[in-house]
């Protein structure tokens, strides 16, 4: 379930400001809400209090849906259930699917209207429908300012002639029903420009952080370790969050970079670790019976199943399994065949040898989350020992791990996902919990050895 949270009260609308004059329009916004009166009038609003959050966010619909008058929430790169209502106006209004996601077709219907409307193609094209910023429930961004009051800096590069930066400032505020004359507000800033431009206005971004508070960065794609940008950001924050969900290009190379980061000091996390959290629990518990706990020391088969097209859930899962027996990974050989498989072996701390079989299942129908974890099959080439464990997600079944057969009988359980996988719900929970996450970075650490073999 897509969290919920109160209605958006705007203390200022998105405003055009020049560069030099963005902390001086934050403080104007908010010189009209002073102390509540003895009779009670007057509102109080409360400004970033907690965190400064920057979202690095190369995708641009959000964006286009503003201009274009679909979405009237705040700008922050932050999608959610207001996001998605808006999306599915503009496709309805284009005559496209309905579904709630964004595409390459809604980004060229947005885009070429977007054109005529500023006069660059002749149009008898009238206004386009407007979407009720509360018509479909709050956003992401509303439940991360009703918990904590934050500033929250947008970074929106894009392709196109560089025109330098420009800038937007803007404060929206859930109403507290129980107290609805004090408000808890986050302020917005957002910077626009292709990333040279934003590279050279590097210096500005990190002088919007606060500096006595945390700084938080989400980083929406694949880290950037020579960019300018990304090397002041990941020296002056306290945690870098990314999603590896989103590493497509070459999964393998960017979570090497994640790991790379964490050795420097920089104290990441990844959104996509999180998914894992299930397939984990329930590995475990098959183990925790009293009869089986000698038994999983038994385990030297792991077969992995995952949505082909990222193996990053895969790999991490496998570095998490390795952690956790004392496995030392020793080799690794990749076969280019249609499930992309590959084969890594480890030497146990008692010598005896493991291999796993990692699998990208080709999928007709990619979920939300690419690259999730199918199936998992944990067996020994011991017949005596009582350790085959075979889960399996909800929408595949265990079939293919089943028809393997053999002579163990095997203990075979079904994956219960989160509720909802999105990575700006797992974001919003995420900066509740802002802290070291040690069994991640164990797991990593793991991880990287297997992808460097």
């Amino acid at each position: 379930m897509a969290p919920k949270s109160a209605p958006l009260v705007s203390l200022q609308a998105p405003k055009d400001v020049s560069l030099n004059e963005i902390e001086q329009e934050l403080n104007q916004i908010w010189q009209g809400y002073r102390e509540v009166g003895g009779d009670n009038s007057g509102m109080v609003a409360t400004r970033a209090t907690t965190f400064t959050l920057v979202v690095y966010e190369p995708e641009e619909t959000q964006r286009l849906l503003a201009m274009m008058g679909f979405y009237t929430g705040p700008v922050d790169g932050i999608d959610g259930p207001r996001t998605e209502a808006a999306i599915r106006v503009a496709q309805a209004a284009y005559g496209l699917e309905v579904n709630g996601y964004s595409s390459p077709e809604l980004l060229a219907k947005l885009r070429e209207d977007l054109a005529k409307r500023k006069g660059e193609i002749p149009t008898q094209n009238s206004e386009a429908p407007r979407y009720v910023s509360d018509a479909a429930g709050s956003g992401i961004a509303d439940v991360v300012a009703s918990q904590n009051p934050c500033r929250i800096i947008s970074l929106f590069p894009f392709a196109g002639e560089d025109e330098g930066v420009s800038a937007q400032v803007s404060a929206y505020c859930p109403i507290n029903k129980a107290n609805q004359a004090a408000l808890v507000c986050c302020e917005y800033v957002s910077l626009k420009g292709t990333e040279a431009a934003l590279n050279r206005a590097s210096d500005l971004a990190t002088s919007l952080l606060i500096s006595e508070l945390p700084r938080i960065v989400w980083w929406k794609g694949a880290p950037h370790l020579d960019q300018p940008l990304f090397q002041r950001l990941s020296k002056l924050s306290n945690q870098i969050i990314f999603d590896s969900s989103r590493f497509a290009a070459d999964a393998e190379a960017e979570l090497l970079k994640l790991a790379n980061l964490r050795e420097e000091g920089v104290f990441v996390t990844d959104l996509n670790w999180r998914r894992l959290a299930a397939w984990q629990e329930l590995a475990a518990e098959a183990f925790d019976a009293p009869e089986r706990r000698d038994a999983i020391w038994e385990v030297d088969q792991v077969v992995i199943d995952y949505e082909k097209g990222n193996s990053a859930q895969a790999l991490m899962y496998l570095g998490w399994l390795a952690s956790r027996l004392e496995w030392e990974p020793v080799s690794r050989e990749k076969e280019n065949d249609i499930y992309d498989l590959q084969r890594v072996f480890f030497m146990a701390a008692n010598g005896r040898k493991i291999e796993a079989e990692l699998a990208g299942i080709p999928t007709a129908d990619v979920g939300e989350v690419k690259g999730d974890m199918v199936s998992l099959k944990l067996s020994s080439t011991n017949l005596r020992a009582d350790c085959c464990t075979v889960l399996c997600s909800q929408t595949t079944g265990c079939m293919r791990m089943e028809a393997g057969g053999g002579a163990q009988a095997c203990r075979i359980n079904q994956v219960t996902p989160l509720n909802d996988q999105k990575a700006e719900t797992l974001l919003s929970e995420q900066l509740q919990r802002v802290g070291q996450d040690v069994l991640y970075e164990e797991s990593m650490a793991v991880t990287a050895k297997i992808i460097q073999l």
